[in-house]
C-alpha cells in the first residue's frame, strides 16, 4: 500500500506518518528528511544536493523526485507514505510517471481536514523533541514533567522559528495557492479519502484506519 497524506501546516499529518510506520511497518518519505540524509550519503544524488542547498538554491523537482525514486527502489517495507510530497500538480504528475516506471502505484490520498484557526492554535503551542522529532503541544500534549521526551527520553526540546501565527498564514496561503489543486486532482483519479483532522490523535489514527482497509 502506498499513500499520500495531504493537508496544510500543522494538520498532523507527520505524526499519523510515524503511527503507520511503528504499526504497519511502512516507509514515511518525509522530503526534508531525505534532503538531509541525501547531503549526508556520499553518493551522486547526494552531492548534487548538498550542491545545490550550499549555494543557498531551491533543490528541483527533478532532484527529489531522483531522491524519491532510490527510496522506492531500495527500501523494504509494507509500503509508502508520502509526506509533504507532492505540494503541486507538476509533482503530482512527476510522482505519477515515476510510480508506473518502478512499477507501483498509489493506493489512497488521505486528506487530513483541519480549520485553519484550529491550526494557529496548534502550531503556536507544538514543540518537538530535538531528537526524535516527537511533537508536544503545550495545550493538548505538554512536555512530560519530568522534562524528558516520552518516546526516546532525551530533554532537548525546539520550536520551529515559522511557528507563529504570522508565519503560519503565508504558509497557509502558500498551501492553499499551490497544494490544495491537488485535493481535486486525486478526487478526479477517485484516490481521494477525506478524514476529519479535528479529532483527537487516537481518533484521526482510527479514521484513517478506515479508509485504508
Amino acid at each position: 500500500m502506498n499513500i499520500i497524506l495531504l493537508g496544510p501546516p500543522g494538520a498532523g499529518k507527520g505524526t499519523q506518518a510515524r503511527l503507520l510506520v511503528e504499526e504497519r511497518k511502512m516507509v514515511q518519505l518525509s522530503t526534508g528528511d531525505m534532503l538531509r540524509d541525501a547531503q549526508k550519503s556520499g553518493t551522486e544524488m547526494g552531492k548534487r544536493v548538498a550542491e545545490v542547498m550550499a549555494r543557498g538554491d531551491l533543490v528541483t523537482d527533478e532532484i527529489v523526485i531522483g531522491l524519491i525514486e532510490e527510496q522506492l527502489t531500495t527500501s523494504s517495507g509494507k509500503g509508502f507514505i508520502f509526506d509533504g510530497f507532492p505540494r503541486t500538480l507538476a509533482q503530482a504528475d512527476a510522482l505519477e510517471a515515476l510510480l508506473t516506471k518502478v512499477g507501483k502505484s498509489l493506493s489512497a490520498v488521505i486528506e487530513m481536514r483541519v480549520d485553519d484557526e484550529a491550526l494557529v492554535e496548534r502550531i503556536t503551542a507544538r514543540s518537538t523533541c530535538a531528537s526524535c522529532g516527537e511533537v508536544y503541544n503545550d495545550n493538548t500534549k505538554p512536555i512530560p514533567e519530568d522534562g524528558k521526551c516520552s518516546n526516546c527520553g532525551a530533554t532537548e526540546f525546539k520550536r520551529r522559528a515559522d511557528d507563529n501565527e504570522d508565519s503560519l498564514k503565508t504558509r497557509l496561503m502558500e498551501y492553499y495557492k499551490k497544494t490544495s489543486p491537488l485535493i481535486g486532482y486525486y478526487y478526479a483519479k477517485g484516490k481521494l479519502r477525506p478524514v476529519d483532522g479535528m479529532g483527537s490523535l487516537a481518533e484521526v489514527r482510527h479514521e484513517i484506519e478506515i479508509q485504508l482497509n
